[in-house]
């Protein structure tokens, strides 16, 4: 039988998140301004939201283990420092290119963010790959798929609208059909409708026309078999 993957979601957004701005950061020309503040505010952006991330776990996935498996929880908090560290070193690049002045010294200064990004997004693939087979086979081992679901939900309720808001741009550009519609349905049925209808939104922005038809079809199907 297949168990809850209380990473599957997120790690997806994050993952094509990732990818995205690495082919961003490699066709930036770093001495044109509009070019490089997008760069900038997207490597930002990335910076914010592992860090927000690993704050979720630290705070809500980590202590569920800390119990069984203390020496596990150690290890991955300390990847969470090294993650931090390198996360720091990206925003120590950004502040050197925004007082660079020569075209020259940008050019060079935005190879070494282009590669300490890489660095930043070698050092999260693993991280996460780890979490999904280490982790999840702690907790799969010592908690339900309910008891999984109903700490998700904590985790999501505590998130700001506007980390959310970014999140589910990211999520929905990773998820299948399948898995949109499932989270759709979730919503639809445990949060308010606007938060709903914010989800249709974003679904609608960011996905082809034909998936989002077909999924928001699905959906409609669903509430005239429900009644």
């Amino acid at each position: 039988m297949s168990r809850y993957n209380i990473f599957n979601q997120i790690h997806k957004g994050l993952r094509v998140l990732l990818y995205d701005t690495a082919a961003m950061l490699g066709r930036t020309e770093f001495d044109d301004a509009e070019q490089y503040e997008a760069a900038a505010k997207r490597v930002k952006e990335v910076m914010d939201m592992f860090d927000n991330h690993a704050h979720h776990e630290d705070t809500q996935v980590l202590p569920l283990i800390e119990e069984y498996e203390p020496a596990v929880v150690a290890a991955f908090e300390q990847e969470h420092i090294t993650d931090h560290a390198l996360g720091q070193k990206l925003r120590g690049s950004i502040m050197a290119l925004d007082q660079a002045v020569d075209s020259g010294a940008k050019h060079q200064l935005g190879l070494l963010l282009t590669r300490s990004f890489i660095e930043f997004m070698i050092f999260n693939l693993q991280h996460m790959h780890k979490e999904e087979t280490v982790l999840n086979s702690i907790l799969w081992r010592y908690y339900s798929d309910e008891e999984l679901l109903d700490t998700n939900r904590k985790i999501v309720s505590s998130i700001p609208p506007h980390e959310a808001n970014f999140a589910s741009q990211w999520m929905m550009k990773a998820l299948t059909d399948t898995e949109i519609s499932i989270w759709l349905r979730g919503v639809e049925r445990s949060a308010p409708a606007p938060v709903f209808r914010s989800l249709i939104d974003i679904a609608e922005r960011e996905l082809e026309r034909a998936r989002f038809r077909s999924i928001l079809e699905g959906l409609t199907e669903g509430v005239m078999i429900a009644s």
